[in-house]
């Protein structure tokens, strides 16, 4: 659509001229003859763009430029000056004013500077728009958490958004761990800056000191420019260091010196640079167990585990997999296009009776892969069954009993001991691990004889 344009002059001949040449281009168009009458105009119309005579009777066009109300997307001002008055309109746009005409007006100028000026307002509404999609896709509100773990989660977040706490978030793989942080960032002050996000595990171990803080020119062989790292990068927003359990030794004891005095130093660089981020990590490892094992430095986990956030795997959140279930269903049904609008009774009690060791991401590509291979408005139990053959059924399909047999309560023990091993002795988590009820492993814990020397019984 093209702009709504507000033409400020008080000489009638001028606002006529102006008018029939932007009208002659399809443009629909208001005037004014004074800056009072304009103000008084825009509280009662949006207007894309505004052009304005420098020189009027009562508010000049520069009076007028500071008046005009600021939203979303304040409109671009073109101001109109004659030869004497250049230097104004010269200072003007220095002031916020998009451009300056000449008088006397010449046509292809006029269009020109408004075709100009049009492409920034669409540019601007529509980074507007996305902005605002943004928002709305991680609002607080937009997180499914009926469960009564979930709400407990959504609790937490409403009273650490406004901080810039740093924040640990713990969870299965495909919990939605990195679903949190990016809600944390976009519900916060620091919205309109940039949130990145980092695998720790991804990046080798020789690179990640250039990732996070750069390098400068011939810092090394190959350091052609220089280089500005992801500290940088992010300044005033929000740095996710995902997998924070695999951050290598040497690279813990630079980021806790980042945290401590807010100062990152690139490769080769002489100078301190100083930096305004939040950071929040996440990790399915029990770093508790990695610190007492010397993995992972304690004084840098007590930096990180200001605020803890544990989401819960979705077989203990089961009251969220129906409504899981109905937003994918209309998200997957949207973007590809199909009309499926509706599961069958039989394909939801599927999906409810699954153990989702993959968790939401999980449920999410079963729901994407069943809506874009369905025939027909309705999902059936056929459409779902294919892809719920998890991994761990995989194994159990592979595995054989010996031929000359196997001592059930031995292999018993020997599953719950490397449980133990694996989450580093936290018998909750090991319970977890083993889909097994808590009061349960407990039991068979002190059948075996086998220790719980983390003393972590009072954890869910």
């Amino acid at each position: 659509m093209k702009p709504v344009i507000l033409v400020v002059d008080d000489e009638p001949l001028q606002r006529d001229i102006m008018k029939t040449i932007l009208e002659g281009e399809g443009y629909l168009v208001e005037t004014a003859s004074s800056g009072a009458e304009a103000l008084a105009l825009m509280k009662k119309t949006p207007f894309d763009l505004v052009l304005t005579d420098l020189k009027m009777t009562g508010m000049d066009g520069i009076e007028l430029l500071s008046a005009i109300p600021r939203g979303a997307v304040p409109p671009p001002v073109i101001i109109v000056t004659a030869h004497g008055t250049i230097d104004s309109a010269v200072e003007a746009v220095r002031n916020g004013a998009f451009d300056y005409l000449t008088k006397p007006l010449d046509k292809t100028r006029i269009l020109l500077a408004v075709r100009k000026a049009s492409e920034r307002v669409a540019i601007l509404n529509e980074n507007a728009r996305l902005k605002q999609e943004l928002y709305g896709r991680f609002s607080l509100e937009g997180i499914i958490a009926h469960s009564p773990a979930m709400q407990r989660v959504i609790k937490l977040l409403q009273k650490v958004v406004d901080s810039s706490s740093t924040v640990m978030t713990l969870g299965e793989s495909g919990s939605g761990k990195e679903l949190v942080a990016r809600a944390i960032h976009y519900n916060s002050p620091r919205r309109n800056h940039p949130f990145t996000a980092v695998n720790c595990a991804a990046i080798p171990e020789a690179l990640f000191e250039n990732e996070l803080f750069g390098h400068e020119s011939g810092a090394f062989t190959g350091a052609v420019g220089r280089r500005q790292g992801l500290f940088e990068l992010s300044e005033g927003g929000t740095l996710f260091l995902d997998e924070i359990g695999d951050l290598p030794m040497a690279m813990q004891s630079k980021l806790l010196r980042v945290l401590q005095d807010r100062e990152v130093r690139r490769i080769g660089g002489k100078e301190s640079i100083r930096v305004d981020v939040r950071i929040i990590t996440a990790t399915n490892k029990d770093l508790e167990g990695e610190v007492e094992k010397g993995a992972f430095r304690e004084d840098l986990f007590y930096r990180l585990n200001v605020v803890t956030i544990d989401l819960p795997p979705l077989r203990e959140r089961r009251e969220d997999i129906v409504p899981l279930v109905e937003h994918y269903l209309e998200k997957f049904s949207t973007e590809f296009g199909r009309p499926v609008r509706k599961i069958a009774p039989e394909a939801m009690r599927l999906l409810l009776e699954n153990r989702w060791p993959g968790n939401v991401r999980q449920l999410a590509a079963v729901m994407e892969r069943a809506v874009l291979l369905s025939d027909g408005p309705v999902l059936t139990r056929e459409d779902v069954a294919s892809r719920l053959q998890s991994r761990k059924t995989v194994e159990l399909n592979r595995f054989e009993i010996p031929e000359d047999g196997l001592d059930l309560e031995a292999f018993e023990k020997e599953m719950i001991r490397k449980a133990l091993e694996r989450t580093g002795g936290m018998a909750t988590r090991a319970a977890r691990l083993l889909q097994m009820n808590y009061k349960a492993f407990l039991y068979r814990m002190e059948k075996f004889g086998l220790r719980n020397d983390r003393n972590d019984d009072n954890r869910s």
